[in-house]
């Protein structure tokens, strides 16, 4: 970059003059890589709150068609709308209340906690004779047209993230086996969920919008809905009992900091890199090195130390926090070096015309003040 100096001083126009201090900036500017997508994993059942006392909880109204009896709770809330009771039957109580509007709370963070959860298997479409083992499904607009079997333990958790909906054919079947309980499987829905007529569901629904049951559906679980409403026919429900305690949701690291910013050559540097996550991340240098006289603290992320080598130095960092994948972030980060430049009079009074940069050049430029001249 050199023979951009005296070419930038030759367009220079007469009377100015180059401060002597600029600043040569070498190499490359920072720049940051795209980091890891972050994976969010839980190690049990998803955290209803006070929503697991329901049987079925609504937002806009709950509307019942012929015998339907429910084993818990009957909620709605922000609004008061319960009508079909009887002939339905609630074995537990009926709440257009605090309660209801608590559950509706715990609902929002439970739904949100099953959509960020990253998928052991995405794209989903039918999961008839699907029977995944324990994990995280997603699909877009899901549906079941026949039987699932969910084959696990007392610890085996699953849960299904439809983007859109959710659809049950008739007579369609979800069934736990080898001990695996109703009490670990949920079903987070985009928009609107759909039970099919004679059909039977295993686990906790939570429609971002309505919930609606064909004749004679069984459930064994919950249905949930945030913004709609919820319509049954003849619906029968079995809350699930001897549930374990809530799983604890782990988040994977992302970093979030930005590029570092330029150092100079002699003078004390520090960056902190900061990476997001559940628990707190560790730091490496996994490719590249640091600039001589920098190095990065493992534990806190701290880029410190006073540059001892102008140039571009590129370094590979990556966050880890015990939960996968690990987070990386790739950067070329800069020392720059000051020159001296000559040709000022220091005698002169200087005044501040302009600044100009020029290919990574940054020039302050000065303007002499001319002294007056008399005439004879």
């Amino acid at each position: 970059m050199s023979p951009s100096f005296p070419l930038f001083r030759r367009a220079v126009k007469p009377g100015l003059a180059l401060v002597a201090s600029a600043v040569l900036a070498l190499g490359c500017t920072a720049l940051i890589a795209g980091p890891a997508n972050a994976d969010t994993t839980i190690d049990g059942p998803i955290d209803l709150g006070t929503a697991a006392a329901f049987s079925v909880l609504g937002a806009a109204a709950v509307t019942n068609t012929g015998p339907s009896v429910l084993d818990a709770d009957l909620g709605v809330s922000p609004q008061t709308s319960v009508t079909g009771f009887p002939p339905g039957i609630v074995n537990g109580a009926t709440h257009v209340d605090a309660v209801a509007a608590q559950a509706q709370a715990d609902t929002g963070t439970a739904y949100d906690v099953a959509a960020s959860l990253s998928p052991t298997a995405s794209g989903l479409t039918d999961l008839v004779g699907y029977d995944p083992v324990p994990g995280v499904y997603s699909g877009n607009a899901l549906t079941l047209s026949g039987h699932l079997t969910l084959n696990g333990n007392a610890s085996s958790v699953w849960v299904f993230q439809a983007a859109s909906s959710l659809i049950t054919s008739s007579g369609s079947t979800v069934q736990v086996t080898g001990g695996a309980s109703a009490c670990n499987v949920f079903w987070q829905v985009g928009s609107s969920a759909t039970l099919g007529v004679g059909s039977t569901m295993v686990g906790t629904v939570m429609a971002l919008a309505s919930i609606s049951t064909g004749t004679a559906t069984t459930v064994a679980g919950r249905l949930l809905a945030r913004t709609g409403a919820v319509t049954l026919d003849t619906t029968a429900f079995t809350l699930p009992s001897g549930c374990g305690s809530a799983g604890t949701v782990s988040s994977s690291p992302t970093i979030t900091s930005g590029a570092p910013p330029s150092a100079q050559l002699g003078v004390p540097y520090a960056f902190a890199i900061v990476a997001s996550g559940s628990a707190v991340s560790s730091f490496s240098v996994t490719s590249g090195a640091m600039a001589p006289g920098l190095t990065l603290d493992g534990a806190t992320g701290v880029v410190a130390g006073t540059q001892t080598v102008p140039g571009a130095f590129p370094v590979t960092i990556t966050a880890v926090n015990g939960v996968g994948p690990a987070a990386t972030a790739s950067y070329s980060l800069l020392v720059t070096a000051r020159l001296a430049a000559t040709g000022v009079d220091a005698t002169a009074p200087l005044g501040i015309a302009s600044a100009a940069v020029l290919t990574g050049l940054t020039i302050l430029i000065v303007s002499r003040r001319r002294r007056p001249q008399h005439r004879g």
